[in-house]
């Protein structure tokens, strides 16, 4: 009998200590979730701020601001509008981000440049992000990297600061070079890669390519744009 009560009163003991457990499992799984969202939404919430202050670091590298009257980051079309969508060759500039804008630098009331905001879909590990600068000629007024994920030490030669291969954009066109020279050297193209890496500067390449190519399919609207002296922050077309 004694046998038989003491495992009767393990029994309930045993229970209580798995359910015990189990309890302090969950709590403690539900308390680690938490605070990995947490961590994962502040940390989503760093990567896009630091994209934006990058973003508008190089809107004024690629137009100084001595060049402009008007304020480049009020100035702007939402190139996710219906309108814009509408109007404009948006698919070109590849997927862009949601709040993705196509900014305008303006001098006494006249757009001079155009600043696109372009992904290159293909480069070695993922998404490179870039703002090409095309002035109203269809000349390059200047391309720079804004958020990308390439090898450093390789890839990452896109960026001014690693090299100034970026520079190489500049002045050029649909035109100069003619649009089937829009390759790196090893393509047959004009433009030179980094040792041991051409994929990502042949996504960068592509990409400019595509903004020239849209920005002359669009020409005429953006030149009603350059004349819109009353231009608004956010305006639709």
């Amino acid at each position: 009998m004694t046998d038989q009560a003491n495992t009767e009163n393990q029994e309930p003991t045993l229970i209580q200590s798995i359910s015990k457990n189990a309890i302090g499992l969950a709590i403690f799984a539900f308390v680690t979730a938490g605070v990995i969202a947490i961590v994962q939404l502040n940390t989503k919430q760093t990567i896009l701020d630091n994209i934006a202050k990058a973003q508008a670091k190089a809107l004024y590298e690629i137009t100084p601001k001595e060049s402009v009257d008007n304020d480049i980051l009020q100035n702007y079309i939402e190139l996710n509008s219906e309108q814009a969508k509408k109007n404009l060759h948006v698919n070109y500039l590849g997927p862009i981000a949601d709040d993705a804008k196509l900014y305008l630098a303006q001098k006494e009331g006249q757009t001079h440049t155009f600043l696109f905001p372009v992904t290159a879909p293909d480069g070695y590990t993922t998404h490179i992000q870039l703002l090409v600068g095309i002035k109203v000629d269809g000349t390059i007024a200047g391309v720079r990297v804004v958020d990308h994920k390439e090898t450093p030490g390789l890839g990452d030669k896109v960026e001014l600061k690693k090299s100034k291969w970026i520079l190489s954009f500049n002045d050029t066109s649909l035109i100069s070079p003619s649009e089937e020279n829009w390759e790196v050297k090893k393509d047959g193209g004009q433009f030179d890669s980094f040792t041991g890496a051409t994929i990502t500067p042949r996504a960068v390449i592509h990409a400019v390519k595509r903004a020239l190519v849209m920005f002359e399919k669009d020409k005429a609207i953006l030149s009603q744009l350059q004349a819109n002296t009353a231009f608004k922050s956010g305006e639709s077309l």
